[in-house]
C-alpha cells in the first residue's frame, strides 16, 4: 500500500519502491506486526482509506460514476470505519481524509462544465460513501459484537447495572426476576453510575469514624458510610417510610415515586442514613455522611431524604429497580448523596469516601444511584431480616436493553474509563517519540538473554522527521512565492505537492499532535500511526529536491549517491537491530551494550 500511495499520488515508480522498502526495514512497525499488535491493523487501515481515496479521485478524472469509481468510494469509507473500529486514534485518519474529501467537493461545485443535477450526484454519493456507509459498518460491528459475547465477564462491572443484567449469566442470573418497581420495604443495592475510580456500592459497617482525625479536626463519631468495590452483605439498605416503624413491604406493595420522602435504613445494623454540618474526613468543604448512633452529643438525627428520579419522564414516575438513575437530596440541608472517590485511611479500611455535596453543579453522574439488586422485606425481626438479607432472591422476570442503549454506554464507557492512572515503567511523552528518546521491553526468555524490545531505526526517524519539516519549510515558501504570482511549479506538480503534504504530512501531524492533549499514559506504539505517514512523505521530498532543486546532472549525481548511502546505513542499522526486533539469539552482554547506540553518543557528546 505504500507503494501504491505513492505511485497514485503521481510520483515516480523509484520513490515508490523506497517508500515500501522503508516500510519493510523499519524495525518498530516489523516488531509490532510480528507480535500481532493493534498499531498494525490500525496502520493497514489508514493506509488503506487514503489509498483508496487516492484510486477514486484519479478515476473521478477519467470515469465519473464506473463501477470503479464506486468501489474505491465505498472501500474508503469501509475502510475509515474499520480504522475506528479498530482503536478510536483511527477517527483522525478518518477526519483527514473526510477534509481533503470535502476540498475536492468544494473545487467540483466550482466546476463550471458540470450541471447542477450532475454536482448534486456528486455530493450525494460521497455524503453516502463518507458519512452513512462508515456509521452503517460501524454499528454492524458493535451488532455483532454484542449478539455474539451476550454473556457475562470478568470485566462487567465498569458496566452499568442495565448492562450487566442483559447479559446472561453474573448479574443476570442474580437480578432475574427481581421486583421492577421499589415499594416502601423494599430492600435494595445501591450502585454510583459514575463508577470512578472503580463502580462500587453504598455500604456501612459497625466501625465509627474517628473522634479526631490526623489533621486535628473532629467528626461525629458516627457509623462509617462508605462505597465498597466488592459485593458484600453490608451493602443492603432498606427504604424505609418516615411515618411507620415497620421494614417489610405491604401487600400490595407501596411503590416510591419522584419527589417522595424517604429513610435509608442499614440493613445489617438497622441504622439510618445520616448527614449533618460536620465535615467530611477527606472533602472537607462537603458534609460527613454517616449512619446516626445516638451519643448523647447534641447532634439530632437528620435522615431524610428526598428522591429525585434524574431520567424521569413525568413527575409521578416509579422508581424503578435498574432502569432508575436517582438522586438523594438531604431534607434538613439540601446536600446531595455523593461519592468523592477519594479512598479513606486505614481506619476506614481504604474504602471510597461518600459525602454530602452541599453546592450542586448540576447532573454528575458520582451524585446518581441505581437499584442493582432488589426483593421485598418481609421480615420484620432483626435476625429472620439478616438471614434474608444473606440468602439469595429468588423471582421471575427479565429486562433487556435495546441494541442502542447498550452500543451508546459501551462507547462512552470505552472513551472514559482508565484502569490505571499509575505512570508505567515504560511510558513516554509525544516528544520522546521524535527524538526516539524511549522505548519498550516486550519479551525476555526466561533462561538465555534472547529478548524482544520496540526500538525504532533511528536513521529513518530522523530522515522522517527531516523530510516533515523540509517539506513545510518548501511549502511555505513556494505559498509566499505564489502569492508574488511567481510559479516555481507547474500547476499540475503544485497540486501534486499539495495533495501529498495533505495526505501525507497532515497524516503524520493529526496523528500525532492530538497526543498532546491526552491525559493517558502513553507509549511509543501510540507514534506509529504518524511514522508511518511521514515514511511515505520521506522518498515524496528526496524526489523532489532531486528532480526540482538539483539544477545539474551533476548535483543530481551526488545527491543520488548520498542518497543510495543513507539508505545503505538504514538498512545497516535495521540488521543490527535485528536480534532485538526478533528475538531469535541469545546476547551476550558485550553484544546488548553495544546496541546501546543511544548511551555510546550521550557519552560522545558529553566527552567532546
Amino acid at each position: 500500500m505504500a507503494y501504491q500511495i505513492v505511485w497514485e499520488l503521481g510520483f515516480s515508480h523509484c520513490a515508490a519502491v523506497g517508500a515500501a522498502l522503508l516500510i519493510l526495514i523499519e524495525n518498530s512497525l516489523i516488531t509490532q506486526s510480528r507480535l500481532m499488535l493493534l498499531e498494525s491493523v490500525l496502520i493497514f487501515f489508514n493506509l488503506l482509506a487514503v489509498l483508496s481515496y487516492l484510486k477514486f479521485s484519479n478515476s473521478q478524472k477519467h470515469r465519473p460514476f464506473s463501477p470503479s469509481w464506486w468501489f474505491w468510494l465505498m472501500l474508503t469509507g469501509v475502510a475509515c470505519s474499520c480504522a475506528v473500529g479498530t482503536k478510536y486514534v483511527g477517527v483522525f485518519t478518518y477526519l483527514l481524509v473526510l477534509g481533503v474529501a470535502a476540498a475536492h467537493a468544494w473545487h467540483l461545485i466550482g466546476d463550471q462544465t458540470l450541471s447542477n443535477v450532475r454536482v448534486l450526484c456528486h455530493l450525494l454519493a460521497r455524503a453516502v460513501a463518507l458519512l452513512v456507509i462508515p456509521v452503517l459498518v460501524y454499528l454492524l460491528f458493535f451488532y455483532v459484537h454484542l449478539l455474539l459475547l451476550c454473556r457475562s465477564g470478568p470485566h462487567d462491572q465498569i458496566m452499568s447495572s442495565a448492562f450487566q443484567a442483559s447479559l446472561e449469566g453474573g448479574l443476570a442470573r442474580i437480578t432475574q426476576g427481581q421486583p421492577l418497581e421499589v415499594a416502601y420495604g423494599s430492600q435494595v443495592t445501591l450502585k454510583n453510575v459514575f463508577g470512578q475510580p472503580v463502580p462500587c456500592w453504598l455500604h456501612s459497617h459497625q466501625s465509627t469514624y474517628p473522634m479526631i482525625y490526623e489533621n486535628g479536626r473532629g467528626s461525629s463519631h458516627q457509623q462509617q458510610v462508605t462505597c465498597y468495590p466488592f459485593k458484600d452483605v453490608n451493602n443492603w439498605w432498606i427504604v424505609k417510610d418516615p411515618g411507620r416503624h415497620e421494614l417489610v413491604v405491604n401487600n400490595p406493595p407501596r411503590p416510591v415515586r419522584h419527589g417522595d420522602i424517604v429513610q435509608l435504613v442499614h440493613g445489617m445494623t438497622t441504622r439510618l442514613l445520616n448527614t449533618h454540618d460536620v465535615a467530611a474526613p477527606l472533602s472537607p468543604h462537603s458534609q460527613e455522611v454517616s449512619c446516626y448512633i445516638d451519643y448523647n452529643v447534641s447532634m439530632p438525627a437528620q435522615n431524610l431524604w428526598r428522591l429525585d428520579i434524574v431520567n424521569r419522564e413525568s413527575d409521578t414516575d416509579v422508581w424503578k429497580t435498574i432502569l432508575s438513575e436517582v438522586r438523594f437530596v438531604h431534607v434538613n440541608t439540601s446536600a446531595i448523596l455523593k461519592l468523592s472517590g477519594a479512598p479513606l485511611p486505614d481506619w476506614g479500611f481504604r474504602q471510597l469516601e461518600v459525602v454530602g455535596e452541599k453546592l450542586s453543579r448540576g447532573y454528575h453522574g458520582s451524585t446518581v444511584w441505581n437499584v442493582e439488586e432488589h426483593r421485598y422485606g418481609r421480615s420484620q425481626e432483626q435476625k429472620e431480616r439478616e438471614l434474608e438479607l444473606r440468602s439469595p432472591a429468588q423471582m421471575d422476570a427479565s429486562r433487556n436493553l435495546s441494541f442502542m442503549a447498550r452500543f451508546s454506554e459501551l462507547q462512552w464507557r470505552m472513551l472514559t474509563v482508565r484502569s490505571d492512572d499509575s505512570e508505567h515503567k515504560y511510558s513516554s511523552t509525544p516528544l520522546d517519540w521524535v527524538t526516539l528518546d524511549t522505548s519498550i521491553a516486550y519479551w525476555l526468555h526466561p533462561r538465555t538473554s534472547a529478548q524482544i524490545h520496540l526500538l525504532g531505526n533511528i536513521v529513518i526517524w530522523a530522515s522522517a522527521s527531516l523530510a516533515t519539516l523540509v517539506y513545510a519549510l518548501l511549502f511555505v515558501w513556494y505559498l509566499l512565492r505564489r502569492r508574488r504570482r511567481v510559479c516555481d511549479l507547474p500547476e499540475g506538480c503544485w497540486l501534486r505537492w499539495a495533495l501529498a503534504g495533505a495526505l501525507c504530512a497532515g497524516g503524520w501531524a493529526v496523528n500525532y499532535v492530538p497526543f498532546f492533549l491526552m491525559e493517558k499514559t502513553l507509549f511509543l506504539y501510540h507514534y506509529l500511526p504518524a511514522l508511518a505517514f511521514q515514511i511515505l512523505l520521506l522518498p515524496v521530498v528526496l524526489e523532489h529536491v532531486s528532480g526540482r532543486l538539483c539544477r545539474s546532472q551533476l548535483q543530481r549525481s551526488f545527491f543520488g549517491a548520498l542518497v543510495v548511502a543513507w539508505f545503505a546505513s538504514a538498512c545497516h542499522v535495521s540488521n543490527t537491530l535485528r536480534p532485538l526486533t526478533y528475538g531469535d539469539r541469545s546476547l551476550s552482554p558485550s553484544e546488548l551494550k553495544a546496541l546501546r547506540w543511544k548511551d555510546s553518543w550521550d557519552i560522545l557528546i558529553r566527552k567532546y
